[in-house]
């Protein structure tokens, strides 16, 4: 909720009106928002409505949001709430009368195309580190992975969808003698492990997700008619089955916005606001060099103006390089029925500013359901004093929406026309199908015939090396002909080489540039 308060120089600020303790109103600062955050605490002692409370501060401030949506609860934030016992004596104990309900401004999105706007990536925008996290490769298999990628990135190749990386990979192991040399061996086994990770990700849904036309994380940055911020709410009931499908996706997502959002210093308030929830599944079983990764972009972005928000039951979900970055905390009650559960209680515990008026480790495992120990950062960046707070009620609905109010949002979005229908460009499969198909029509009287007029033009020329290279292709296609005469084989691989540089398929224009992730880094390709 926005609040306007004096500040010591007697001038109105603008603060979000969060939570509320014995000493009166706890407040994030807006200059702060970009200062990433977390919220923990066991299931059912109110995280949803917390984040709830946050995104409709944030939306209300002209400020949009990205959250997952688990069971469809958040749907509600599009509705207006209304008065209840429980807001009955939360007004009387915030000293609020009369309050404003109202909904927020949303746009639903859903990777399955079911509940929202589709979400899609091609697979050269995933790029081949969060890929090989979504397949589980192990290192040798990862590695073949980056080779397949750099072909096709070399060959300035956009692999859109599960048939182009399965013809990149055929292509690869038919042809693995002839880039050894330039881009490593490449073994059978791993090829067929990389292939058997495809199909069981295609029986997830992952066919569904890649393709295009390809999501715009800048779609996410809108606001409305009355300049409140666009709530941009993923269905991820179904996506949570699968949860490393679901936190590579977020994964990605963020990446993303880390790499097209341009630089903005601080700013009054954040750009945009990124809700993690379930935190826990982007760092189970990540390798450190990923984490590495993960902790790089999150202590970067906020330089995009972006906040992340991580939810979880356990600040020990986090990675401790990860959890540092996160300044504005609240966590709800804590269980400590194990030694575990008790180490996590304590360690819960000393990552706050600790409140001289009581024991931060007795009051996690003592709060109510809506209580929470709250700590945001000050105008300066320095932790707050921990706080044992209540948090506000939300103004909007607390709950799901109906199925039909869900349509008519949907409906209402412009964003159906750009991302409700699939399509199927050409593209690397369709490319590498049509090079097969002209080197097995050619005439071979046509080809002796075109292969002695190269001939002559070669005596022409006094050096191989005022000759291009050969590219893959090439090389490939020398090999696949090699039971031919001299002039067979090299008229078929001009034909390949020709062809792929003659723009019959997708590509792109300029060089491929990838992010410390792996990630196609868009701003600097064309043609796309």
């Amino acid at each position: 909720m926005l609040f306007n308060v004096k500040n010591e120089y007697g001038t109105t600020e603008l603060k979000y009106w969060i939570a509320q303790s014995e000493n009166g109103p706890v407040y994030l600062n807006p200059k702060m928002g970009n200062r990433h955050g977390l919220i923990a605490g066991a299931t059912g002692t109110g995280k949803t409505v917390t984040l709830q409370v946050l995104a409709e501060t944030f939306s209300q401030a002209g400020v949009p949001c990205f959250m997952s949506d688990m069971k469809g609860d958040l749907s509600g934030i599009s509705q207006p709430g209304k008065l209840s016992n429980f807001i009955d004596k939360r007004c009387a104990e915030f000293g609020i009368e009369n309050p404003l309900f109202s909904g927020c401004p949303v746009r639903f999105f859903d990777v399955f195309g079911k509940q929202g706007h589709q979400l899609r990536a091609t697979i050269s925008d995933m790029g081949p580190v969060l890929l090989a996290r979504l397949l589980d490769l192990n290192p040798t298999q990862s590695g073949i992975l980056n080779i397949v990628f750099k072909i096709a990135d070399d060959e300035k190749l956009i692999l859109t969808d599960m048939k182009d990386l399965r013809a990149m990979l055929e292509f690869v192991g038919k042809h693995a003698k002839d880039i050894v040399t330039q881009y490593g061996n490449v073994t059978p086994q791993s090829i067929g492990a990389i292939q058997r990770g495809l199909l069981a990700l295609e029986s997830q849904g992952g066919d569904i997700f890649f393709g295009e036309p390809a999501f715009d994380v800048r779609d996410f940055i809108v606001t409305d008619v009355r300049g409140r911020g666009m709530l941009n709410i993923l269905a991820a009931d179904e996506l949570m089955r699968n949860p490393k499908l679901y936190s590579t996706f977020l994964l990605w997502l963020l990446t993303s916005l880390y790499e097209e959002m341009p630089e903005v210093g601080d700013l009054e308030q954040p750009r945009l606001v990124f809700f993690f929830d379930e935190a826990h599944t982007l760092f189970d079983g990540t390798p450190k060099a990923l984490v590495d990764q993960i902790e790089q972009v999150v202590r970067l972005i906020r330089s995009k103006g972006v906040g992340v928000y991580f939810v979880t039951q356990l600040p020990t979900d986090i990675p401790a390089t990860v959890l540092g970055q996160l300044g504005n905390r609240v966590q709800h009650t804590l269980h400590a029925f194990t030694p575990k559960d008790q180490k996590a209680v304590k360690i819960a515990a000393e990552t706050f500013r600790p409140n001289p008026k009581f024991k931060t480790v007795d009051a996690i495992q003592n709060l109510g359901i809506g209580e929470a120990l709250v700590s945001f950062l000050d105008e300066n960046g320095t932790p707050g004093i921990v706080e044992r707070s209540k948090i506000l009620f939300p103004l909007s609905q607390i709950g799901a929406i109906s199925p039909d109010q869900r349509r008519d949002i949907l409906s209402s979005s412009p964003l159906g026309m750009k991302y409700d229908k699939s399509v199927d460009n050409i593209s690397a499969f369709e490319q590498l199908q049509q090079q097969e198909t002209v080197i097995a029509s050619e005439d071979l009287e046509t080809v002796h015939r075109r292969a002695k007029e190269e001939l002559k033009q070669d005596a022409k020329i006094t050096g191989r090396s005022k000759r291009e290279p050969d590219s893959i292709f090439s090389k490939a296609a020398k090999s696949a002909a090699q039971s031919a005469s001299r002039e067979v084989a090299r008229q078929v691989a001009n034909t390949v080489t020709k062809g792929m540089g003659a723009g019959i398929g997708k590509k792109v224009s300029g060089s491929i540039v990838r992010s410390v992730i792996g990630t196609l880094m868009r701003s600097v390709i064309g043609g796309k």
